[in-house]
């Protein structure tokens, strides 16, 4: 197993606990060093059916329409689990691809932004530094953090790894989506500026360990469930997912996202 966990607990974060809403944001201003659309193909097939994915991004030039459902240009391979309203728009950090390059130095394609699926790319902003309902503003847009991101085995096809979908869940390192509150022109270039914290206590870091968490017998484990199932931010399939985990006690199954369904067989990753 690759990858470095991305550490959260309750007794060690300074923000757990932290209430507050709609306290007034730090200053937190990032530039857009790339925008990025792609187009859904083949990546495998189940028998003579072929699995679509637009995993693979590349970055455009000038401004592109952003409305609630994604950027103009962009696909996804099936909208069951990617698109949306609470993911029409994917944010991967770049400077998380130098560790990828360590795990997966053999990985079929460069390593670099767009090769996660990702809309947009910046340096200086992590898991641990971007909050659920944190609202930013970008061009003409305003967009709103929903959720991170749930890894799925499209990953492992795009890097040759079976275990590449796992990585990304276990090191926190996910990424994240946006939900957009006003729709607008958005480019490469553009500032991405944080303009409302509405759940200071609650990084993506905090949420990731409580979906993903290392221990699964933590005995905080049931009250950060608790808590991040009433977060109104958050959107509906986490929260719903939450509420489930506290009514069985039990994690979900995660194999059929994270290795795919019984006769997947994979194609060549080819360019982005």
């Amino acid at each position: 197993m690759h990858g470095s966990r991305l550490h959260w607990s309750p007794a060690g974060d300074a923000t757990a606990g932290a209430t507050g809403a709609g306290a007034a944001p730090q200053v937190l201003a990032r530039r857009i060093d790339a925008l990025l659309t792609g187009r859904a193909r083949p990546v495998a097939s189940i028998g003579d059916a072929p699995v679509l994915s637009a995993i693979g991004k590349r970055a455009r030039q000038g401004a592109l329409w952003l409305s609630r459902d994604g950027l103009e240009g962009d696909e996804q391979g099936d909208r069951t689990y990617h698109g949306g309203p609470d993911k029409a728009l994917h944010h991967y950090p770049a400077g998380h691809y130098a560790l990828w390059r360590l795990w997966f130095p053999d990985a079929p394609v460069a390593l670099a932004a767009g090769a996660f699926g990702e809309n947009i790319s910046t340096h200086g902003l992590t898991e641990r530094d971007v909050h659920i309902g944190d609202v930013f503003r970008a061009g003409t847009t305003l967009l709103q953090v929903s959720q991170a991101r749930q890894p799925c085995f499209k990953l492992n096809l795009r890097l040759g790894h079976e275990n590449a979908a796992l990585t990304m869940q276990t090191s926190g390192r996910t990424g994240w989506y946006y939900r957009v509150l006003h729709e607008g022109w958005l480019a490469s270039g553009d500032r991405l500026e944080l303009v409302a914290r509405p759940q200071p206590g609650w990084p993506l870091a905090r949420l990731i360990a409580a979906l993903y968490p290392a221990n699964p017998d933590a005995a905080w484990l049931a009250e950060e469930w608790r808590l991040a199932a009433a977060l109104p931010e958050l959107a509906v399939r986490w929260r719903s997912a939450f509420e489930r985990r506290l009514h069985t006690g039990a994690i979900e199954d995660w194999r059929m996202r994270l290795y795919g369904p019984d006769g997947l067989s994979g194609l060549p990753a080819g360019p982005n």
